[in-house]
């Protein structure tokens, strides 16, 4: 069914917590989520990056959140951004995952936006970066939805030291402009 004939689903999100684990093993150790990302991630690689989200507020580089579905209180996906360097500049990077069944739905869409909200609320780097892979045309739309600017296509090694190259597009957003 096309996305314009799929019940929309309200969302909200909330920050990734020490509980969820599992929610970042469904997402990334699964053939099906992970498609556009070059496979599944070990058990220890998943474990690794949850640590890692639970860290990114104490040490003030980012935040990961949960996607809820607000009529359920169900957990259905992850969004976050996160900081790196770009060009010789500390910039966020962003990132998105919505569970199988709830895709389609305008879920990454809207939790994406409030994410975006929240980084641009901090005030703190201008940027923000989003390189989905150049077949995903649904991260692509998201983008291309929430005023990314389309800045190159690139290839990128992902997940990092794996050899896996992958062709990407390099979206950035001015969190200083109006949202």
């Amino acid at each position: 069914m096309p996305e314009s004939e799929t019940p929309k689903i309200n969302v909200r999100i909330e920050p990734w917590g020490a509980d969820d684990l599992w929610l970042e093993q469904k997402l990334m150790g699964d053939p099906a989520m992970t498609t556009y990302l070059g496979g599944p991630e070990s058990d220890e690689k998943i474990a690794a990056r949850h640590a890692r989200f639970l860290e990114l507020p104490v040490s003030g580089k980012g935040q990961m959140f949960k996607i809820i579905d607000v009529a359920t209180g169900e957990a259905i996906g992850g969004v976050g951004y996160w900081e790196r360097e770009q060009s010789g500049e500390t910039v966020y990077e962003m990132g998105w995952g919505v569970l199988l069944p709830f895709q389609g739905r305008g879920v990454a869409r809207e939790a994406t936006r409030q994410a975006i909200a929240a980084a641009r609320s901090e005030g703190k780097h201008r940027y923000l970066y989003a390189f989905p892979s150049v077949e995903n045309a649904p991260s692509n739309g998201i983008c291309r939805t929430l005023g990314f600017m389309l800045v190159e296509e690139f290839e990128y090694e992902y997940p990092p030291g794996t050899g896996n190259l992958m062709r990407c597009n390099d979206w950035r957003l001015d969190l200083f402009e109006n949202g």
